[in-house]
């Protein structure tokens, strides 16, 4: 009750940056939770935690944008309007991802192991997808490219099925960005260890400096178009529940998430371009 009364939806939309604090808090708290509570299974336990923390604002957010639908705006002035919550989901999203990274970086080595060993062994599977590829590489653009259309499809089903339910695989992602970020951080802050004075306080921000635009160039719009795809599908699923089918207001809502999916797409095929051609061009 008290993590879902922070701020309201209304506010959110109005200073969207604020959701990055709620979303580092959230992150803070359900990783300091986990390990204390639910140890073994910390790695998934603290991602559902963030997800319980996050989920009423999320699905708050929905049912205004659905709302909106109703009101029979003109479709360029409706996704305008959509733009507000999907700034505000990538705030929370960027604050998850901040929580995670800085809890990586400086927790010990045994706690760091423990809660993020599930996120380790994905990063693990995923390296080499895209490291030091700048040539004409269609193959490797098309495995990366279906892979999130793959995931974004399944933030449309989640989001219809569970109304909010996208948030977890967006805390899951954020989860595994993070600690990607902060073993950029932690590795090269090692390696800066003998620095002192005001030289290794510079180290300490080029370093994690590197590891946000590491992820961010191809990473923004990627993420952007899952909350896109999940903003369509919990629109759709709120639609269904709230009207009959055949109505004139459902069809215009079909429309809407229409327009929303194909956004979505352009942007994962956006993304994808990004982190084949041009992310390895700045960090081999």
């Amino acid at each position: 009750m008290v993590l879902e009364n922070i701020i309201s939806a209304f506010q959110t939309e109005q200073r969207p940056y604020k959701t990055a604090f709620l979303g580092f808090i959230y992150t803070t708290i359900a990783i300091f939770l986990a390990w204390m509570v639910f140890r073994t299974y910390a790695s998934t336990t603290m991602v559902f935690l963030v997800t319980m923390a996050g989920m009423p604002l999320f699905y708050q957010l929905i049912v205004m944008e659905e709302e909106k639908d109703l009101e029979g705006m003109e479709e360029s002035w409706l996704l305008k309007e959509h733009g507000k919550a999907i700034r505000a989901y990538m705030w929370m999203f960027i604050g998850m991802c901040v929580g995670f990274m800085l809890w990586y970086s400086v927790l010990p080595t045994d706690m760091t192991s423990t809660l993020f060993t599930a996120q380790r062994e994905t990063i693990n599977a995923l390296n080499g997808r895209a490291t030091g590829f700048v040539g004409l590489d269609i193959g490797l653009f098309t495995k990366i490219f279906l892979n999130n259309v793959r995931v974004l499809v399944f933030c449309v089903l989640f989001s219809f099925l569970y109304g909010a339910g996208a948030l977890f695989i967006l805390a899951w992602n954020a989860s595994i960005i993070g600690s990607a970020m902060g073993n950029i951080v932690r590795n090269n802050i090692s390696s800066l260890a003998d620095a002192v004075g005001f030289s290794s306080v510079a180290g300490h921000f080029q370093v994690v400096s590197y590891a946000l635009l590491r992820y961010a160039l191809h990473g923004i719009p990627e993420i952007a178009s899952y909350f896109v795809a999940a903003l369509a599908g919990g629109i759709i699923s709120i639609a269904v529940i709230k009207h009959d089918m055949g109505t004139r207001k459902f069809e215009h809502v079909i429309l809407d998430t229409a327009d929303l999916l194909l956004i979505s797409l352009l942007l994962c095929f956006v993304a994808g371009i990004l982190e084949v051609w041009v992310t390895p061009i700045f960090f081999q």
